[in-house]
């Protein structure tokens, strides 16, 4: 008697042949190992190994051991528009003869740490982006004060002997000059502008990662949102409250909370969140200007990993001496005799003779002409002149520290005067007020808030400042570098230094922002570390 089974085997070799039917057995093969491998599963086999704390022996992101969330070390993302500045040491102030007797940039060595600075300065058009941005948020909401107090000054064209009424009405807004470095901004707006460059960037960066709705943030700020507009202090302070997106709801979220439930707000350990955007340091500015790593060795030897502990070729401007006046190309090319900046070779001569212009520019030319430095900035030296952070001061080496050199600090702190819940300005903003000096009687390392005039009138330094008697130098005083279209070529040396008045502004002024960087100063790649690692050693027992 043939049996059930014996029938269908049989049945079955009839209609597959030996193939197909190696085929089945594989595949059977394959479900008994998905099954097999299921059931190890759930009985823990492959269970995730989490990272463990070297201080407690407890697990990290581990939900039955409290879930305490640390980020991964990862690529430190540039934000937009900015450029990684490897930093180092180098001798900051004059490269040249003080002609002008200022006596102001005494040449010294220091060290500037690793950061970001903008490729290009900030051009026409980034402005007027910040400018459609305060209109809908502030204007709708009947807040127009602080819509005109961003607005650049477009009367910086005028001059009583000079017909400049075309700059005046176009430069900043006709779309020829979208490209155009952004000038009659002063140093106050200038900041703000970096503030709220800040607060735009890590907004977009949240939608970009769904934990906040795009649509209903878009909605709410442009319509006329207000104070109540996206702040990155304010957010992480919990005084914003936004619409989570709908990453932060999914079961994808990797933030989870201690009973490893999906967390829908981000945190600044989390990583997700950028820095904030600010002006450059006086010593970044001047170190970004050398663009001195294209120095390195290490570029033009491949078998060397690091390069040597000197500068071999000290510059006067931004880009490398190499030859002639070092304002012009000398390389045999097409471009040999190019201008490599916009600045004005001499009285009544800002671009040259009509057929053979110099360097093709009557005022200020677009942020991308001209050749870029060692670290692919352009016009660092000339095209417009650029704040910087610092106060400013007739430098001595007793004036600043040797690492991250930088006058103009006021420490600040909450202000929490009326309670939480209310703790952000007209703005949007947490309010700050300068820390109180009574607080700060016991510390070693500063005790008072107010850095501004540090060393001035003391009995170490010998220096006074009285403003509009003996001296134009003031608290307000704020640094510019880089020299300008109308300047010339003395003043486009990165040692160069000047100063003006931070609520004023000229036609031969505009900016570019920077961000400090996080983490290890070779570069941005998680394979960058700090310091120098070597072989481990067994201890002999």
């Amino acid at each position: 008697m043939i049996t059930l089974t014996t029938y269908i085997r049989i049945h079955i070799h009839s209609i597959f042949n030996p193939l197909q039917m190696q085929l089945l057995k594989t595949t059977r093969n394959l479900v008994w190992l998905l099954a097999i491998t299921g059931a190890m599963a759930s009985c823990n086999v492959f269970k995730k190994k989490h990272d463990q704390s070297t201080a407690t022996g407890w697990n990290y992101n581990d939900k039955e051991q409290g879930n305490f969330h640390v980020a991964k070390p990862k690529d430190i993302k540039t934000a937009p528009g900015l450029v990684f500045i490897q930093g180092g040491t180098f001798s900051m102030g004059a490269t040249q003869e003080d002609v002008m007797g200022d006596w102001n940039n005494i040449p010294r060595r220091i060290t500037v740490n690793s950061f970001f600075i903008d490729k290009t300065e900030v051009a026409n058009v980034h402005y007027r982006e910040y400018l459609y941005w305060l209109q809908n948020v502030f204007g709708t909401a009947g807040q127009d004060s602080i819509v005109d107090q961003a607005k650049p000054d477009t009367l910086v064209w005028r001059s009583e002997l000079a017909y400049n009424e075309p700059y005046v009405e176009y430069y900043f807004r006709h779309p020829s000059y979208n490209y155009y470095p952004v000038v009659g901004v002063s140093w106050k707006q200038a900041t703000e502008y970096c503030m709220w460059r800040t607060d735009r960037v890590n907004e977009l960066a949240l939608i970009n990662k769904g934990f906040l709705d795009k649509k209903s943030q878009i909605k709410k700020e442009l319509n006329g949102a207000g104070q109540d507009n996206f702040n990155t202090k304010a957010y992480l302070m919990d005084e914003y409250q936004a619409v989570p997106g709908k990453q932060a709801a999914s079961k994808s979220n990797p933030l989870r909370d201690a009973q490893g439930r999906p967390r829908t707000k981000v945190v600044f350990e989390d990583g997700i969140l950028y820095g904030d955007y600010r002006l450059p340091t006086e010593a970044e500015w001047e170190y970004a200007a050398y663009g001195y790593i294209a120095e390195n060795p290490q570029k033009k030897l491949r078998k060397s990993k690091r390069g040597e502990e000197l500068i071999a070729n000290k510059q006067i401007f931004s880009w490398k001496n190499n030859g002639y006046d070092n304002a012009r190309y000398v390389q045999k090319s097409a471009y040999q005799g190019a201008f490599l900046a916009n600045f004005k070779r001499g009285y009544g001569d800002n671009m040259g003779v009509a057929g053979g212009l110099n360097d093709n520019a009557a005022i200020p030319a677009e942020v991308t002409s001209f050749i870029p430095n060692g670290y692919g900035l352009y016009n660092m030296s000339g095209n417009v002149s650029e704040w910087v952070a610092d106060v400013y001061r007739p430098l001595t080496e007793m004036d600043g520290s040797d690492f991250n050199m930088y006058r103009g600090n006021v420490f600040k702190k909450v202000d929490m005067s009326g309670g939480a819940g209310n703790l952000r300005d007209d703005k949007g903003r947490i309010k700050m007020v300068p820390e109180s000096d009574s607080a700060l009687r016991n510390r070693r390392n500063y005790q008072h808030s107010y850095a501004l005039n540090y060393l001035d009138g003391d009995s170490t330094s010998n220096v006074s400042y009285g403003y509009g008697v003996t001296t134009l130098v003031s608290d307000k005083s704020r640094v510019y570098k880089g020299g300008s279209w109308n300047d010339r070529a003395y003043w486009l040396s990165p040692g160069a230094r000047r100063f003006l008045e931070e609520d004023l502004s000229s036609n031969s002024i505009g900016f570019r922002c920077a961000m400090s960087h996080y983490g290890a100063s070779e570069g941005t790649s998680t394979k960058s570390q700090t310091g120098q690692f070597f072989p481990t050693r067994r201890n002999k027992r």
